[in-house]
């Protein structure tokens, strides 16, 4: 299911277009978090978990040089609500 929510998501991307420009791209990092890249700026990125095939979950976000930091923040935020049972 997880990669079937992966090309509605991508699939979907490649819809959305800015200044004609395709939005970004979409993979897996680590422990059910995916990041979203985003083709223009300074390399934006969001890291979110999903549940499902519709619910997800924003973990963090930044740019490339804050990538190694916001992966490592989103980890432990997706531990934290698992062990509460909120996620």
């Amino acid at each position: 299911m997880v990669l079937q929510s992966k090309a509605r998501i991508n699939a979907r991307l490649r819809l959305c277009e800015i200044a004609g420009k395709p939005v970004g791209d979409l993979h897996p990092v680590c422990n059910g978090i995916s990041e979203l890249r985003f083709a223009f700026g300074p390399g934006y990125r969001v890291y979110f978990a999903q549940k499902g095939s519709k619910l997800m979950l924003l973990l963090a976000g930044g740019d490339k040089s804050s990538q190694s930091k916001d992966i490592k923040q989103a980890k432990i935020l997706l531990a934290q609500l698992i062990e509460e049972k909120k996620w």
